[in-house]
């Protein structure tokens, strides 16, 4: 069994880097691990040095899904009481910008966490599907629901019912993911975003971010409302004032998230 089942690290001084770690089990997600994970995300929120986090199963795996060893004994009242819910939650709540850097399966649980991801990069051997139905159940975090929202009812339909998955290129035709590259530069080119990310205003990044989830649950007309209001708050900000300033005198803006 791994020592640390999520191995925490920063890097630049401002981007966190989260890395499942469960090889023996394919990185399943089982509820230890999604505390750890949730937990580490709420205090990177805190953290007002860290702009942005990296999220990973390392260079073979991402996560095969849920531990299928927590549910065999479970019924209808710890499916509805299961703690899971509100670290599902809690994961969704995180306020900065999350990518996750995906090699290998990325089934069940694990596309779960992908959803909820704001950045995904994928590796060209990554495979994507929602296989609980393989077992009799269904998906439980988003696996129906957030999965519609980004791919569509077809393919939904498809990676559900079915229980078929989606190649990486498949997955990016889809829209699940942003970007597809060489399997074994994966973690570099998330983390090249990361640096690029972090230097940007983090205000500026936390309304962005709002903005565009907003967007998933609003009508056009309050969507455009939300936007307007988010665009009307930076510029009271002191990073407008600063990004403003220096494109005039042609320097590197220093952002400070005020």
């Amino acid at each position: 069994m791994s020592q640390d089942e999520l191995i925490i690290s920063t890097e630049n001084d401002c981007i966190r880097v989260l890395t499942l770690n469960r090889p023996e089990a394919r990185n399943a997600l089982r509820t230890p691990l999604l505390k750890k994970l949730a937990e580490a995300l709420s205090e990177a929120d805190r953290d007002d040095n860290i702009r942005c986090v990296v999220v990973t199963g390392g260079p073979e795996i991402f996560a095969a899904g849920a531990d299928i060893n927590e549910m065999k004994d479970s019924g209808a009242v710890d499916a509805i009481l299961d703690v899971r819910v509100d670290l599902w939650d809690e994961v969704s709540r995180f306020r900065k910008p999350l990518i996750g850097a995906i090699n290998g399966f990325c089934l069940g649980a694990g596309n779960e966490l992908l959803l909820r991801c704001d950045i995904s990069v994928a590796g060209e051997g990554a495979k994507f599907g929602q296989p609980e139905i393989n077992v009799g159940i269904m998906a439980g975090a988003g696996g129906t629901q957030l999965l519609t929202k980004q791919i569509g009812k077809a393919k939904s339909m498809l990676l559900n019912l079915a229980g078929e998955f989606l190649s990486a290129e498949q997955a990016y035709m889809a829209g699940l993911v942003s970007e597809v590259v060489p399997d074994g530069e994966v973690m570099e080119r998330a983390m090249k975003l990361a640096v690029r990310i972090s230097r940007k205003s983090p205000l500026g990044l936390r309304l962005i971010k709002e903005s565009i989830l907003a967007a998933e649950d609003l009508s056009v007309r309050d969507a455009l409302a939300y936007e307007r209001r988010a665009f009307s708050i930076l510029f009271a900000s002191e990073d407008k004032n600063e990004g403003v300033s220096a494109f005039l005198e042609k320097r590197h803006p220093k952002f400070t998230g005020r």
